[in-house]
């Protein structure tokens, strides 16, 4: 049986304001197995922010029942504390101290000893390849830099879950890919990482299991490839050298139509949930008829597609 680092079941939370009283979370479960990412999508509004704050014990839920890292977060918060890091959106990183001074800090207000923080600085230095910048002001660190720096200084106490808040906001493309191999490396050690994003793409690339929040519950759940199949829009495009190879496909294929887009109106697009048993059953019919495509392509919704039709937004927004 998998162990989880998050157990919560029946969730709530509410506010009072001057309308009345707000329900941000309504009622929700989640179970996070150990050693896996686990990613919180959700449009602004949906309850993420005040879910992390529940988990992370900054404030307490109205109703429910929650254990994280084995302990009943009711009950035992500071030992919740204990085995849990957060690195939020904004960096907790001082900027007029050095990387190795940022880690030390750190190190001090967990409580190490002095020997005992040194050697835990040097390695996460190393470990996060920040040793040539190690005794240079943080200001002076490029932004993927500091991340990584904000990240390490998230490890000093080896916590056992890191509640992670869009880590890679602002980054290029390529720092982007890096932070997304720490973290990759940072499961792989042993340690759960609970996700909020707001790029879809990043969710899509490292999660092992992604819940959508709306308006405080939630509205669908699983892996990312899970999700895409729970709405329509899937196709395989088939492109042929001639109008009449083109017209024997849809003659034995039964169903498609010709891609719009394609000037030349050779593609033919045909309706599918891009698994390995529809495209199998589509090429047979294809190989029984003698008609071989030129190129053959599948296309299956992405994550901002799941996104926009489950949460009814119009917009293509961010998942924040």
């Amino acid at each position: 049986m998998t162990n989880l680092a998050i157990a919560a079941s029946g969730l709530r939370k509410s506010y009072r304001d001057k309308k009345g009283e707000k329900v941000v979370l309504d009622g929700i479960d989640l179970n996070v197995p150990e050693r896996t990412i686990f990613s919180l999508l959700g449009p602004n509004g949906a309850g993420k922010t005040t879910t992390v704050q529940i988990l992370s014990t900054l404030i307490p839920a109205d109703g429910g029942t929650v254990q994280v890292a084995g302990f009943d977060l009711a009950r035992r918060p500071d030992d919740v504390r204990g085995a849990i890091g957060v690195t939020g959106q904004y960096s907790a990183v001082d900027k007029l101290l050095t990387g190795e001074e940022n880690l030390l800090l750190m190190a001090d207000l967990k409580h190490l000893p002095r020997k005992e923080g040194k050697r835990k600085a040097a390695e996460l230095l190393e470990r996060f390849d920040l040793v040539e910048a190690a005794r240079k002001p943080a200001s002076t660190y490029s932004g993927g830099m500091q991340r990584r720096l904000d990240l390490a200084m998230t490890l000093v106490g080896d916590p056992r879950l890191i509640f992670l808040d869009e880590p890679t906001t602002g980054l290029d493309p390529r720092s982007r890919r890096a932070m997304w191999q720490v973290v990759r490396e940072l499961v792989a050690s042993g340690v759960t990482i609970f996700l909020t994003t707001q790029y879809l793409e990043e969710a899509d690339q490292l999660a092992d299991h992604i819940v959508l929040l709306d308006h405080g519950r939630l509205i669908a759940e699983g892996t990312a490839d899970e999700l895409k199949q729970l709405i329509p829009g899937g196709h395989v495009s088939l492109r042929f050298t001639d109008d009449l190879a083109l017209k024997n496909a849809l003659t034995a294929l039964g169903r498609g139509f010709i891609d719009p887009s394609d000037d030349d109106r050779l593609t033919l697009q045909v309706p599918s949930d891009g698994g390995v048993a529809s495209l199998r059953e589509l090429l047979a019919a294809l190989d029984a008829a003698g008609i071989e495509p030129a190129h053959l392509s599948v296309h299956t919704p992405d994550l901002d597609d799941v996104f926009l039709t489950l949460t009814g937004d119009q917009q293509k927004e961010t998942a924040r």
